[in-house]
């Protein structure tokens, strides 16, 4: 009966998609039992954030890694030395694969294992639900959705809950949300008004509801619902079945992962549950952002694949050629078997290309990925451990999301910045109002006349005494300001002790402004706002309806009943919102002052009234509560209400709050100028107020020629698209008129702060949207040609769609510029998560930013060093750890090459097995890996306080063609060194006293040695800042190869005899002619090298030159890019 009687009051709602029906307490009707019910299913409480099991780890881990191009190859070299005669043994590429898939493997099976112990520790945790009037305690993973549940104070919300009561009599719960947002302030969520007294066990059980609501989605800040609460005060017969329809919002709703504050108990009912919960939903991660070093790292991979290719051809083809003479092909000592002669000669081709591959695959770093992995991972908390970046107002430091573009924060072209809470603080001070046109500034001293202030004595014309209470009353009622008290407010004594919570600083501002004047907010108990006036009187209003403010409205209102009876409408908002919804003769005294407090940089909000009458007032309650009531298209339909009800105002005044400039952002903006970085600022506010933040920011100078793109420019003219077109030709010809400098564009930022750009939004949908596609892209393009010639850029009244257009704008262009976005707020987090990296700043309007940001930071003077050190240092480091795998492999495996010229191309390994697999994995391994982490070429004092050090490394320069060909060929010149001096040397007859010849693993292992010894060196040779690290690695790589060369021949470990290998090492070193020959290799190896290193320092010495020049590294000759 009470689902039939529910379905007829909700005919046609429950096959809606996109919705869900929750039975209160899990009741549902067992009266009937004619018709079939099917009950929904809905997922348990568990929470799985792990990605592994214990049974699918191994397959599903394997899949991932072997996803990698590097692993799959080396897996298919393997695979060929099992099943193809090849010259070297399928532990030589078997092992260093091994050991890469392994470390892998348990680095992320120990961070899934933490996860799994995660996810039991909440899963298992203690909850309470009521069943059957009774409170019965449950594992948490048990509840299911309908459960109704208990949370007691500072307890964790198990699951997703709608409020049901709590133990306060007005059904309010405070509520913390930092592990969702981070917001450490209280939130305060409501009850409906027709649950607040069902607050103990038996109460809540006979409670009969079924609540519908949209199904689950991730967004924390939207919840769409209704309640219907079954009456059951008459008969139970089907025609006098009631149901009383509340609407659930945000407000009712509270999250898994919240704690609650500031009260004892609440009961909830359970709507969405494990994986389903909003914080589960939001797990899921963000695209993945790939670095530029990853795309080169690829390249390079290319090319070095090919040079493998070539010298397997190579080798391939000269071996047929040699073994075209008969005694080359069957010498007497080596005939060949029948089954040799008889095998298909494509065939013998073929695998002697895959041998000579086998052979040379050393060639690619397979080791690279996990160095270049680790190197990340550790590098990242040098972010973290930064105490520069600690902030004690808030008592944190800088946050690292994601560690993959450690090194893209050193090749950041075009900063995007947003204005409120990222350059300014947030903080908001009252400082003037008008009303009627009137200027208010100060604080009153009596209750006549506000214009009276304190200090010297201004006057002002004043408004009429009703208007100037009626604005006042205004910014006492029209806000969601809340109060943070222990006790109830009692009284006006208690006023001035009042603590104003809110998560807007502006409306807090507003309210304490009144306050200033003479009306203090009091607080809402019951549904009633409370206001004490001038004379010390307690006023109430009945809150009726609040029209909460949103970025595209940019306005709220609220309806309230006066003492008397009256409804009135009250709203605040931005001029643009506001001006055009009240009456046009109102507008123009109160203009002038918005105008001139934009000017002074000031925030301003238009303060507006309206008397709604009875009949009409019953009207809008209809379709606001249709509005609330609907679960599809919500917001839509509420918006469409809230835009006819806001209408026909009456303009009382406006108000001027500032917003101080945060410490530090003018230096921080013109250090990364001076980077030849691009900085624009994108924000909602309107143009004068934005305008002047930039001048005191220095994003504009004073020499800065601004060019305006708004709507104010192009309304002049009848035709907008005709007036844009002109602007867009006239400032483009007027930059074009500038000559063109030979040098970098980037080097021109700096020198010739000539231009600034301004645009809005709705001329920005303008160039973006026209009406014939054709124009748009022409607008587009010659908007995009004007915007690259100017320093800086202005895009004021921007929404956070358009905020992520002008980004993926950006990103488009010619040449991929580097993108990196900073905010603070949820209307950033579009231009954030578009960017190349973006930067969430820890600010007062939430979280929002700094959890879907890759980096956080306190504040914005923090991004100076992030860029200028942090940025330079991890992109230097990487980039040369990268070069540096290429150039080892390369000297390693050339002489393998060379060596075949000498031994008839017969596929002869050059190295023992034992050099070929441990080469990689621990004789340069841990040198190269400990330089990437600690190196500073230039001291970190230096590279902030000369940010033209940013603009040597732009443009990813050391790994561009030329760098990379002057690598390879260092890497060609020492391996034929290695190689040649070896063999010249073996040209003696004899190598030792008693006449012995030294064999063919000799020849090898001398080799091996020069190249050991040459590489590392050369690592220790580009180190300009070493620690006890750097000399335990370097020099303990060494000392161990020498160490493993003694074991591996039998000498410390005699029972390990190796037949090849056996005493070779120690045999060698007996020669005093092998001792002459591995230092003088090394020497003329590094020769080039020590001498480019003396000549700069002479150089250096001589020149004294006044600017400050990179130290660059010697790998990396100078490309003139315009950049000195």
């Amino acid at each position: 009966m009470f689902r039939r009687s529910f379905r007829r009051f909700c005919a046609g709602e429950e096959k809606r998609v996109g919705t869900r029906t929750v039975f209160l307490g899990n009741h549902q009707d067992s009266t009937t039992t004619t018709e079939t019910y099917i009950a929904p299913r809905f997922c348990d409480n568990r929470i799985v954030s792990s990605k592994y099991t214990l049974w699918n780890f191994l397959p599903k881990n394997l899949f991932e890694q072997f996803r990698r191009i590097a692993n799959f190859y080396f897996l298919i070299i393997f695979l060929v030395q099992v099943t193809v005669d090849t010259p070297t043994s399928p532990v030589t590429s078997g092992l260093p694969l091994f050991f890469v898939i392994t470390v892998t493997a348990i680095k992320q099976g120990y961070e899934d294992w933490l996860r799994h112990r995660a996810d039991n520790e909440v899963n298992k945790s203690t909850v309470y639900i009521i069943e059957n009037a009774k409170r019965v305690k449950k594992e948490s993973e048990k509840i299911k959705v309908g459960d109704i549940v208990e949370v007691q104070a500072d307890e964790t919300f198990p699951c997703d809950l709608i409020l049901l009561s709590s133990c306060t009599s007005d059904g309010i719960c405070y509520v913390t949300s930092a592990s969702l947002d981070g917001e450490s302030n209280c939130k305060t969520h409501y009850a409906v008004r027709d649950t607040i007294a069902v607050c103990s066990e038996e109460c809540v059980d006979t409670l009969r509801a079924i609540i519908e609501c949209e199904q689950p989605q991730p967004d924390l800040y939207k919840f769409v619902g209704r309640i219907n609460i079954y009456n059951n005060s008459t008969e139970a017969v089907a025609s006098c079945v009631h149901f009383l329809f509340r609407s659930l919002g945000p407000e009712n709703l509270l999250l898994k992962g919240a704690t609650l504050k500031n009260t004892k108990k609440i009961y909830g009912v359970a709507v969405y549950t494990g994986m389903e919960t909003k914080m589960a939903l939001n797990y899921q991660g963000k695209s993945q952002k790939r670095s530029a070093v990853e795309k080169s790292i690829n390249a390079f991979l290319i090319v070095y694949l090919l040079i493998l290719l070539t010298k397997a051809t190579i080798c391939t083809a000269l071996k047929y050629l040699w073994q075209s003479t008969p005694h080359n092909d069957e010498p007497w000592y080596n005939q060949k078997t029948q089954k040799e002669r008889d095998t298909w000669k494509v065939l013998k081709i073929f695998t002697d290309f895959l041998s000579f591959m086998v052979l040379f695959n050393f060639i690619i770093p397979v080791s690279m990925y996990v160095t270049v992995e680790m190197q990340k991972f550790l590098g990242s908390f040098f972010i973290s451990w930064d105490k520069d970046f600690f902030d004690e107002e808030i008592n944190e430091g800088a946050l690292v999301n994601t560690s993959d573009l450690n090194e893209e924060l050193g090749q950041v072209d075009y900063v995007f910045t947003d204005k409120t809470g990222t350059l300014t603080e947030n903080c908001m001070e009252f400082i003037e109002c008008c009303i009627d046109g009137h200027k208010y500034k100060g604080i009153i001293q009596e209750t006549d006349g506000l214009s009276q202030t304190d200090g010297p004595l201004t006057y002002f014309d004043k408004a009429d005494k009703n208007r100037e209470e009626l604005f006042l009353r205004a910014l006492c009622l029209c806000h969601t300001v809340e109060i943070k008290t222990n006790d109830a407010v009692d009284g006006a004594t208690e006023s001035a002790d009042l603590t104003y919570v809110c998560s807007s600083p502006d409306e807090i501002a507003l309210v304490k402004g009144a306050q200033k004047y003479g009306f203090t907010f009091l607080g809402i108990q019951n549904g009633h706002m409370r206001l004490e006036n001038q004379r010390k009187e307690i006023e109430e209003y009945e809150l009726l309806h609040t029209l909460n403010f949103d970025s595209v409205r940019r306005r709220m209102s609220v309806i309230v009943k006066t003492p008397t009876g009256d409804i009135l409408l009250f709203c605040k908002g931005a001029d643009s919102a506001v001006f055009p919804r009240v009456q046009k003769d109102e507008i123009a005294s109160t203009k002038i002052h918005v105008d001139q407090n934009a000017m002074d940089g000031y925030r301003t909000l238009c303060i507006a009234f309206k008397e709604i009458a009875p009949d009409e007032y019953e009207r809008i309650d209809k379709q606001l509560i249709e509005a609330k009531m609907a679960l599809q298209d919500r917001e839509e339909k509420m918006d469409k209400v809230f835009d006819d009800i806001e209408t026909n105002m009456n303009l009382i005044g406006a108000t001027a709050v500032e917003d101080r400039l945060q410490d530090q952002a003018a230096e921080t903006i013109e250090a990364l100028h001076a980077a030849g970085l691009k900085v624009w600022v994108l924000t909602g506010d309107k143009m004068e107020t934005a305008k002047s933040t930039c001048y005191a920011c220095r994003l504009f100078q004073t020499s800065t020629e601004l060019l305006e793109l708004t709507t104010r420019t192009i309304e002049e003219s009848a035709s907008k698209e005709g007036r844009l077109c002109e602007l867009l030709n006239e400032y483009q010809k007027k930059l074009n008129e500038y000559p063109k400098s030979s040098r970098s564009l980037k080097k021109t930022w700096t020198e010739h702060q000539e231009f600034g750009l301004i645009i809005d939004g709705s001329t920005l949908s303008l160039i973006l949207n026209s009406a014939q596609d054709t124009v748009s892209n022409n607008y587009k393009s010659i908007f995009l040609q004007i915007c690259m010639k100017c320093t800086a850029v202005l895009c004021c009244r921007m929404a956070p769609l358009q905020k992520a257009q002008i980004v993926k704008m950006v990103k488009n262009l010619k040449g991929s510029p580097i993108t990196l976005s900073i905010g603070d707020g949820a209307n950033d987090v579009s231009m954030i998560l578009e960017s190349h990296v973006g930067i969430g700043v820890k600010g007062k309007e939430g979280r929002q930013a700094a959890r879907n940001s890759d980096y956080s930071v306190p504040k914005f003077k923090h991004l100076k060093k992030l860029l200028l050190a942090h940025g330079h240092l991890y992109y230097m480091r990487i980039a040369h750890l990268v070069q540096y795998f290429f150039y080892k492999n390369l000297c390693f495996i050339l002489p393998q090459f060379l060596y075949q010229f000498f031994c008839g191309f017969s596929q002869q390994p050059l190295y023992d097995a034992a050099y070929l697999t441990m080469y990689n994995i621990c004789f340069t391994s841990l040198p190269i890996l400990a330089y990437s982490l600690l190196e500073q070429h230039i001291n970190i004092d230096t590279l902030t306080s000369d940010p033209r050090l940013y603009m040597k490394i732009s443009g990813n320069a050391m790994l561009q063609l030329g760098p990379f060909i002057y690598w390879t060929f260092l890497a060609a010149f020492e391996g034929t060194v290695f190689f040649f001096g070896t063999y010249f040397l073996f040209q003696t007859s004899s190598l030792e006293e008693n006449a012995k010849v030294f064999g063919n693993w000799t020849f090898g292992t001398i080799v091996f040695t020069v190249l050991v010894f040459t590489v590392t060196l050369k690592l220790a040779l580009d180190t300009r800042y070493w620690t006890w690290i750097n000399h335990f690695v370097i020099w303990g790589s060494l000392a161990f190869y020498v160490f493993f060369s003694f074991f591996w021949g039998g000498i410390i470990w005699p029972f390990l005899k190796q037949q090849r290998m056996y005493f070779v090492f120690a045999h060698m070193l007996t020669s005093v002619s092998t001792w002459l020959a591995i230092v003088l290799l090394i020497f003329i190896s590094l020769f080039p090298e020590i001498l480019l290193i003396v000549l700069r320092n002479v150089n250096h010495g001589s020149a004294r030159s006044p600017n400050i020049e990179l130290p660059t590294l010697l790998s990396y000759k100078y490309i003139d890019s315009g950049h000195s």
